[in-house]
């Protein structure tokens, strides 16, 4: 489980401005969850009533950073959490989230909610983020990176 700040939150249409602290840069889709209600040690057959909806989300990571932490047996911090490292689209009803990315998440969204529970109480506002199976994909600068839906932009991140 990651920890982000909500200096780590990109909104909007806002651009992703590579940090000058890493040469490799990666990024991995995902889904945001949007926690709608107070809860603590959550059972996944009930996770369902504590989100009430979903964002596609560019999760942006420091692989230089990451691998060197990793060889290192250090914490993934500063590469996973740094300011602007998460890229929030636009916010659908939670019945929408197979269009948004697919079932192609490491874990089930009610999943998520459990796990998250028995460590912290969850609070309405909080966001949680789901990451994809694949591995990151490096991202260059002027690269855009682009959710659509039946013509409906739901996330636009432009690299800078």
């Amino acid at each position: 489980m990651v920890l982000k700040g909500d200096s780590c939150l990109l909104n909007g249409r806002k651009p992703f401005f590579l940090p000058e602290w890493s040469n490799e840069i990666g990024v991995t889709p995902c889904l945001i969850l949007r926690v709608s209600r107070l809860g603590k040690e959550i059972a996944p057959k009930f996770a369902d009533r504590y989100y009430d909806a979903v964002a596609p989300g560019a999760d942006f990571l420091a692989i230089d950073i990451a691998r060197e932490a990793k060889a290192q047996g250090k914490p993934w911090t500063k590469a996973l959490a740094f300011d602007y490292s998460l890229a929030i689209g636009e916010w659908m009803d939670k019945g929408d989230r197979l269009l948004v990315i697919g079932d192609s998440l490491l874990i089930s969204p009610e999943q998520a909610i459990a796990e998250a529970s028995k460590v912290m109480t969850i609070r309405q506002g909080d966001l949680i983020y789901i990451q994809a199976k694949q591995a990151p994909q490096k991202v260059q600068k002027e690269q855009v990176i682009r959710v659509e839906h039946d013509g409906k932009e739901l996330l636009y991140c432009k690299i800078k």
